[in-house]
């Protein structure tokens, strides 16, 4: 597989899940959290569909940025595989329902689950364009990287959870944020797959370097 294969794969993945979540958004009841559409009848399909193909991009993404810089995309590639796994225990163990006072041993880990997802994925961005060259590609990871983060953080603050949310009247609008977290972390996969699609294999860059390197010396004995 090629890593403009592979980057084309973690697209399609992306834009199916942002599909399948779009669905739920309009055909069923609204609900707070996107999580408790797998809660309502007819919503269980799209939700574990949107996950799944999410993490699908993540494993992609991840396996084209293995073929084409293996030493560079280490932590990005943890990091992507550490989104992925969230992602598949979030459509294994379901939420707990809206309003529920019983937090179940599944709900906890599917909150667990999804921390992983909304923390590594922009933490993946930031670590895959550190360092490269300021192209555009890769600007737009950095700066999706960064908005991705900062969603997070308001949401975090908004957070029913956090003792912080009662300050900012946070549960009125939760779940809009946490809406944005997902969809600046899709962003975030979008922008890192464009970018590596650039990237040279390591083979054909080594092979490269060879031949630059086999070259030379007839160039100085001529």
């Amino acid at each position: 597989m090629t890593p403009r294969g592979c980057a084309r794969l973690s697209v399609a993945a992306t834009v199916a899940s942002a599909g399948a979540l779009a669905y739920a958004e309009t055909a069923l009841p609204a609900q707070v959290l996107l999580s408790h559409y797998a809660l309502v009848p007819g919503g269980l399909a799209p939700v574990i569909a949107g996950m799944l193909a999410l993490a699908g991009a993540c494993l992609w993404l991840a396996y084209g940025l293995a073929v084409t810089d293996p030493a560079r995309t280490a932590a990005t590639r943890v990091l992507l595989l550490a989104g992925a796994a969230g992602l598949v225990m979030s459509a294994i163990f379901p939420t707990d329902p809206n309003g529920s006072q019983l937090d179940t041993v599944s709900g906890e880990i599917h909150r667990w689950a999804a921390a992983v997802v909304f923390t590594s994925l922009p933490v993946a961005g930031w670590m895959l364009a550190r360092g490269r060259a300021g192209a555009p590609g890769w600007n737009a990871v950095r700066a999706l990287s960064v908005a991705a983060g900062m969603t997070l953080a308001v949401y975090l603050v908004a957070h029913p959870a956090s003792f912080t949310s009662s300050f900012v009247n946070g549960g009125a609008y939760y779940g809009l944020l946490e809406r944005a977290v997902v969809v600046a972390d899709m962003a975030v996969i979008l922008a890192m797959a464009l970018a590596a699609a650039g990237l040279r294999p390591a083979a054909a860059t080594a092979s490269a370097v060879e031949t630059s390197e086999e070259a030379e010396p007839r160039q100085l004995a001529a």
